[in-house]
């Protein structure tokens, strides 16, 4: 097995030993960026940084100071500020910025020894489920179909972190969840992925774009991996409003496999019109694997769930737009220039229009759409009841005895990229309808592999939470991994 192939939990392992460093593996993740620029996974490359990082990491091992992350090569979604480094959101109205900050989950990373190899690709802004709005372009997934070149989005807006673990140019990645972003790439591209309670990972120096559903979270290739990585990234940050003062519990420490008199339910409300019959059938198939390591499988019923998507489209777009709205040109990024005459207001508008891809400015222009006087009530007041009622009919389940809940991660394989470009954006805005209600009620969730499509790419099952959690749901999710027996990788045609 190459370098790069390696987990974290195997590489912690050979570092300790010494049988390998963290240089060996850096330039081993550096080497397989190099020939892999065809998935334009990787925005920018920080090769020199991540070698002065490795040096130090090695010296660290060498005197008996590692953590378990130490060493460890990271991807970072381009969502994530890292001082001096580019910083973009995947737009142009960045473009050239270079924070002179960290945010605080990159900061606990560094601390915990991890390097960082560069800069990862996603939907501008995080807005998008197939990686297509980036100012970078698409970033392509690692998997094709079966008897096909055509290329395959690695879903969005964490794509760039899907298909660089999914094609080992790293050994994990950050994502942020702000309707799924984690956990629909994740599922996509057969990896791992994690989106904690709300408020368990700190937001700060993290781009916003919808302060109170975003997440950040781990991008994996194991659940051993997510629960060693989410160690590393959580804690309590007072420059975090929201973040929340609780300790951070050894989540590795909880993978015992053993979900014995767990009560898993299983959700009526997500038998959806549409749903591909290859999703259908595993998610059959995850419910009898969990039934037979013991847990008592139950049905339950979520009964607002049919209202999560259009309320998710009204709140997240006002958020946006409220967020957005510090993007004028004035003070960082791209600024218009300006014929004769015109003044601070065309300044705004065409920095705007100029900076701003389509995408962004179709959820800016809805969020202050509901967010207007005539609409405030009507729409963005009666979304945030009703988000107040989907997270109580999490509430009722979890007081009913549930531990966990068993459901698809997305009612469909991943796409080929261009397929719903063309098309009512509605369609793409369907494929978050299993995961935007965890963000709506700020609960854990975690996208594990379980199988492949009758076309060959892979398929994931969501498992989600009581809050703050997330080790008793890594557990669970441990063993449905364990059950699935998934070990399928992409064939390294981009080579």
């Amino acid at each position: 097995m190459a370098l790069n192939e390696l987990t974290i939990a195997q590489a912690r392992d050979l570092l300790a030993k010494g049988e390998v460093t963290s240089a060996d593996l850096t330039e081993a993740c550096l080497t397989a960026i190099e020939s892999a620029t065809t998935l334009n996974a990787v925005t920018t490359v920080t090769a020199d940084k991540a070698r002065e990082m490795a040096k130090a990491a090695d010296a660290r091992i060498s005197a008996g100071d590692a953590t378990a992350m130490t060493g460890i090569p990271l991807g970072i979604k381009d969502l994530f500020a890292v001082e001096d480094v580019p910083t973009q959101a995947a737009s142009n109205i960045l473009g050239g910025f270079k924070p002179r900050y960290e945010s605080t989950v990159t900061r606990n990373l560094w601390a915990s020894g991890a390097v960082m190899l560069g800069k990862l690709n996603m939907d501008e802004f995080a807005m998008g489920s197939s990686n297509e709005s980036s100012a970078y372009g698409p970033a392509i997934s690692p998997w094709r179909e079966d008897g096909s070149d055509a290329a395959i989005t690695p879903g969005g807006s964490s794509g760039g972190s899907a298909a660089a673990v999914a094609a080992d140019l790293c050994l994990a990645a950050t994502g942020t969840d702000t309707g799924g972003s984690i956990r629909q790439p994740a599922a996509f591209t057969g990896t791992v992925g994690l989106k904690p309670t709300y408020g368990r990972c700190s937001r700060w120096g993290i781009v916003a774009f919808a302060s109170s559903l975003d997440q950040a979270g781990p991008m994996t290739k194991t659940v051993r991996d997510a629960a060693i990585m989410l160690g590393a990234m959580a804690g309590h940050d007072p420059m975090d409003s929201t973040s929340a003062d609780l300790p951070v519990p050894d989540f590795e420490a909880a993978l015992t496999g053993d979900i014995r008199g767990k009560k898993i339910g299983i959700p009526r409300e997500y038998r959806v019109e549409g749903m591909s019959a290859s999703v259908d059938t595993l998610w059959a198939e995850g419910t009898a694997k969990l039934r037979d390591a013991g847990a008592e499988v139950v049905d339950i019923s979520l009964p607002h769930t049919k209202h999560a998507l259009p309320t998710y489209y009204i709140i997240a777009p006002a958020e946006a737009s409220s967020n957005l709205s510090r993007y004028d040109g004035v003070k960082y990024g791209h600024r218009a220039t300006l014929s004769a005459g015109e003044g601070i207001n065309d300044m705004y508008e065409k920095t705007r229009a100029e900076g701003f891809g389509p995408e962004v400015q179709r959820r800016v222009m809805l969020g202050a759409y509901v967010l207007s006087a005539g609409y405030y009530d009507a729409y963005y007041k009666k979304a945030q009841r009703v988000r107040a009622l989907i997270k109580q009919d999490f509430e009722a389940v979890f007081a009913d005895g549930v531990d966990a809940i068993l459901a698809p991660a997305t009612p469909s394989p991943a796409w080929q990229l261009g397929a719903m470009k063309s098309a009512d954006p509605v369609e793409m805005y369907l494929q978050d309808v299993f995961t935007v209600t965890l963000n709506l009620a700020g609960l854990p969730g975690i996208s594990v592999p379980a199988g492949l499509s009758s076309k060959g790419l892979p398929l994931g099952l969501q498992l989600i939470g009581r809050p703050f959690e997330e080790a008793d749901l890594l557990n669970t999710a441990y063993a449905l991994e364990q059950a699935t027996g998934f070990s399928a990788k992409a064939d390294k045609w981009w080579t």
